[in-house]
C-alpha cells in the first residue's frame, strides 16, 4: 500500500534578514545617485542591489514535506518562486519521531547531535513540531501535518509517538 501526504511550512523570517535587505536597498539607491560623481559607486550600487535580491530570497523561506512511499523528501521554496530539494529521509532509518517536548526523547537528551531545523523555526503554542532522530547522528526538527505523522506511523508504529 502506498500512501502520499504533503504538508507546507512557512518559516517565520528573521527581524536581521529583513534589515539586511532594506540596508542593501537603501545603499544600492544611495551608491547609485552617487555614482554619477563616480562610476566605482555604480559597481557598489549593483552588487548592493545582488545582495537585496538574495537576501530578498531567504526572507521568505518556506519548507515542503512530501511523504510518498515510506520516504520524506524536504524542498525548500525561495519566495514562492524558486524550488530546491534540500533532503530525503528514509522511514526505516528513523530511530525516533516524536513531539519536541516529548517524554520518549529523553533517552536522546544528553547525546550530541548535529540538528537540522525544517520547521517554522519557533516555539509556538501549542508546540507542533516534532524532532526526528535519524541514523543514529543527526536530530531533524520538522513541523508536519497530524495526517503525514499517521502515516508514517502506520508503517513505522515503534518508531513513532504521538504523545
Amino acid at each position: 500500500m502506498e500512501s502520499y501526504v504533503e504538508c507546507l511550512v512557512q518559516r517565520k523570517p528573521s527581524g536581521g534578514m529583513k534589515a539586511l535587505k532594506f540596508a542593501l536597498i537603501a545603499a544600492a539607491v544611495f551608491c547609485f545617485f552617487i555614482g554619477v560623481m563616480n562610476p566605482v559607486f555604480l559597481l557598489i550600487a549593483a552588487a548592493a542591489g545582488v545582495g537585496a535580491y538574495f537576501a530578498g530570497l531567504y526572507a521568505s523561506l518556506e519548507y515542503e514535506y512530501l511523504y510518498v512511499d515510506r520516504e520524506i523528501s524536504v524542498d525548500k521554496i525561495l519566495n514562492k518562486t524558486r524550488r530546491k530539494k534540500v533532503e530525503r529521509f528514509e522511514v526505516d532509518r528513523i530511530e525516533i519521531l516524536a513531539p519536541i517536548q516529548s517524554w520518549h526523547l529523553d533517552n536522546y537528551r544528553n547525546r550530541q547531535f548535529k540538528v537540522t531545523d525544517y520547521s517554522c523555526g519557533v516555539e509556538e503554542k501549542p508546540d507542533r513540531r516534532y524532532a526526528m532522530i535519524y541514523d543514529g547522528g543527526r536530530k531533524v526538527i520538522l513541523q508536519p501535518s497530524e495526517n503525514m505523522v499517521k502515516a508514517i506511523q502506520s508503517v513505522a508504529p515503534r518508531k513513532v509517538f504521538l504523545d
